[in-house]
């Protein structure tokens, strides 16, 4: 009895080994996966890769198809092809404000990048005071973009102006001169200006101080100047930081919505619209999803060439 006992112990020893025996190896299986850096990296990124593909990758996808349907607010629409690009090709609005972004573009990088130099050339400069003048110079980029354009609005109203009252005063203009070209245009071009030197002059500053002093020193014991200190010390390594901000400045800039929107709302009569506004106002305003797609689509190519560029630019000077 004792031995039979024995015997059937012995069996369901064998039976529960037997049983551990392929969840240890799954355990061992398992851990040899999560041990390379290839499998563990993906599981990694999956959920960053998860909030992208939702709530980037698909409203991209789903706004490139608007584009070509008739979708407006009441109705799904049905697929038109290219009528929609055609029909904005024919728009002498979106004609003007696709010109009004390439100079509301071009002029304001222009100045801000002059400008963000000379403000980060100051800045470097060691004096009293100076880290709370950098932190003041930081203050037209922390205040929210509406708030402060809402500042510069009633600076440039047509009746309570100051820049109307200074320049009516000394017989300059009138007290309307918001309200002629190139005017309107001007006042958005100043304010975004004001408001993206900041970015330029503090990433520059950071990208001179990384700059070894030494460089500085020897080109002053050879006699060199500030000026050509700036020119063959100064810009040469600064140019990878140029170079990104620039990108990151030219798409934000392009793409800009809440100056203008704020400032002007695309008027006087349509001469201030830039691509974003005038999809809004197609788009949402006039009720039609699908122009107003296409309508920002055409910044797609223009910016994608941008990146490419200065991705190009940055690989090549590596």
């Amino acid at each position: 009895m004792a031995l039979s006992e024995e015997l059937a112990t012995s069996k369901l020893v064998k039976v529960g080994l037997a049983a551990r025996v392929p969840q240890r190896r799954r355990a061992r299986t398992m851990g040899e996966w999560l041990n390379r850096e290839d499998v563990l990296g993906y599981l990694l990124l999956l959920p960053v890769l998860t909030i992208l593909g939702v709530f980037v990758a698909y409203p991209f996808v789903y706004g490139v198809w608007l584009a070509f349907t008739d979708t407006t607010i009441v109705h799904a629409g049905k697929f038109t092809g290219l009528d929609n690009l055609q029909r904005l090709l024919d728009d002498s609005i979106f004609q003007q404000a696709a010109s009004n972004s390439f100079i509301y573009t071009g002029v304001t990088t222009v100045f801000k990048l002059a400008l963000g130099l000379a403000m980060a050339a100051v800045l470097n400069i060691r004096f009293r005071g100076n880290r709370f003048v950098r932190a003041a110079t930081l203050l037209p980029w922390i205040i929210p973009t509406v708030l402060s354009t809402l500042a510069w609005k009633w600076m440039f109203d047509a009746s309570f102006s100051v820049f109307n009252y200074v320049l009516a005063s000394v017989g300059i203009l009138g007290p309307t001169w918001l309200g002629v070209w190139p005017w309107p245009m001007v006042s958005i071009i100043v304010v975004n200006i004001w408001r993206g030197m900041p970015f330029y002059g503090i990433s520059f500053l950071a990208g001179m101080q990384t700059i070894p002093q030494e460089l500085y020193e020897a080109a002053t014991i050879d006699g060199a100047s500030a000026w050509s200190r700036f020119m063959h010390i100064t810009l040469p390594l600064l140019r990878p930081v140029i170079t990104v901000v620039l990108l990151l400045s030219t798409i934000l800039t392009f793409a800009d919505f809440q100056i203008v929107y704020v400032l002007t709302g695309g008027g006087p009569a349509n001469l201030t619209h830039l691509f974003a506004t005038y999809s809004f106002q197609i788009g949402l305003r006039g009720l039609e999803i699908g122009v107003g797609a296409a309508i920002s689509l055409f910044m797609f190519p223009i910016l994608a060439i941008v990146v490419f560029l200065t991705l190009w630019t940055l690989r090549k000077e590596q």
